[in-house]
């Protein structure tokens, strides 16, 4: 039997270049390897915007749709939404019993968030225990592989650690999950800082050529570059990083060398990029239009994912309850 492999997305708004490259082209590669189970992780979205929370209804059958437009084959992975497997709330339950207070205020991406997001109240109980949530997302289909970066290891190492202590309490009943590193691209937004929904600087799967034309037109190139004839970096220049992605090589290579002899203008560079996106993304869009036309297949894929993912949860489920003798 393939090895499995589990991720998931917060339905909390369209998807962006920084999804494509950081995610979803892996998840796409991964289906021919692993059997793969995808999840819109709509509860974990609520530890943010549960204040506001129609963003997260709005954007599910978008980012569904996104996701298929991309390559996520649904005759070759599981896609479903969280909220409509009960049994994560339930195993959320009773792995929180067990996980110390102490694990989770050590967690470095909770300091960050409540440090960083200073529009949103995150001091709840909820945003503390995410990563429990996400460990009973993790194991609960036995997964033995999860897609994470760097940065995300952490994280991981937590649900290890919850699975060597229930495992230690109740016996062998969860394996532990490896990380597959990601490589992922640091993608800037339209002005230079990360490529974040909530920064409103994004370019879209969705965005028209016009819309491309105008945020690429917009972003922010070597800062030392004032004028035409200075010579540039193209090492610090998110349009460069861009062009590493969507160019050939070989012209990759011609437009950094003509950058810094200043052989080649910002607007010209971005003209190609432009150019660049424009053909990449068509097809994705164009896979895009069918199915917001054919939101009934979308929802026939969602009832088929759910229903599958539902047997396994319901299967570990009866196992965790024996274990833990609440049977």
């Amino acid at each position: 039997m393939r090895e499995r492999v589990l991720s998931g997305m917060r339905p909390t708004g369209k998807m962006h270049l920084g999804h494509l490259h950081g995610a979803l082209e892996n998840w796409r590669d991964f289906q021919d390897t692993y059997e793969c189970y995808f999840f819109i992780a709509d509860w974990h979205a609520l530890t943010s915007e549960y204040s506001d929370p129609h963003i997260i209804k709005e954007s599910i059958c978008d980012m569904i749709i996104d996701w298929l437009s991309v390559g996520i084959n649904p005759e070759k992975s599981t896609i479903f939404i969280q909220s409509k497997i009960l049994e994560h709330a339930e195993l959320h339950l009773i792995l929180s019993m067990i996980t110390p207070l102490s694990w989770l205020e050590r967690n470095p991406t909770y300091k960050e968030q409540l440090q960083e997001i200073t529009n949103r109240d995150l001091s709840t109980y909820g945003f503390l225990g995410y990563p429990v949530l996400q460990a009973a997302d993790i194991i609960m289909y036995k997964a033995n592989k999860v897609p994470v970066g760097i940065d995300q290891l952490p994280h991981l190492e937590l649900t290890r650690e919850i699975v060597r202590r229930f495992n230690f309490l109740y016996g062998e009943v969860f394996p532990e999950p490896d990380a597959i590193l990601t490589q992922t691209p640091k993608l800037l937004g339209v002005d230079g800082r990360k490529m974040s929904k909530s920064y409103q600087n994004s370019i879209y799967l969705s965005d028209s050529p016009k819309e491309l034309k105008e945020k690429i037109g917009q972003m922010f190139t070597d800062p030392q570059r004032v004028k035409r004839h200075d010579p540039g970096d193209p090492s610090v220049c998110n349009i460069f990083t861009l062009q590493k992605i969507y160019n050939i090589p070989g012209a990759v290579e011609e437009i950094a060398k003509q950058c810094r002899l200043a052989g080649i203008g910002c607007v010209e560079c971005k003209t190609i990029l432009t150019e660049l996106l424009i053909r990449d993304l068509t097809p994705i869009q164009e896979k895009r239009d069918y199915y917001v036309s054919h939101v009934d297949e979308v929802q026939e894929i969602l009832r088929r994912g759910i229903r599958n993912a539902q047997k396994v949860a319901q299967a570990t489920m009866e196992e965790v309850r024996k274990a833990v003798r609440i049977d």
